[in-house]
């Protein structure tokens, strides 16, 4: 296995303050909002409590998975809005 497999084939820069990223270790999406020591700070799309990120196992998200998020978080919202 190469370097760019264990990281999920990202190039070697991390992605920047504000990119919408997919952490593939713990299966969640958010916007990248620091970098403390080795780790990505990221917060949920929709807001909420941020959470530490092993860059190697985190990618950018294309337009398409972007917009498919976002959809996802407002539907969420929505349905616990009804309840």
């Amino acid at each position: 296995m190469t370097e760019d497999d264990a990281r999920d084939g990202n190039p070697s820069e991390p992605p920047a303050v504000g990119e919408a990223v997919r952490d593939t270790a713990h299966d969640r999406v958010g916007r990248v909002i620091g970098h403390e020591g080795p780790y990505l700070q990221v917060r949920p799309l929709g807001g909420g409590r941020e959470w530490d990120a092993d860059p190697r196992h985190v990618r950018t998200l294309s337009q398409d998975e972007l917009l498919s998020a976002l959809l996802a978080e407002v539907n969420a919202r929505s349905r616990q809005s009804t309840k």
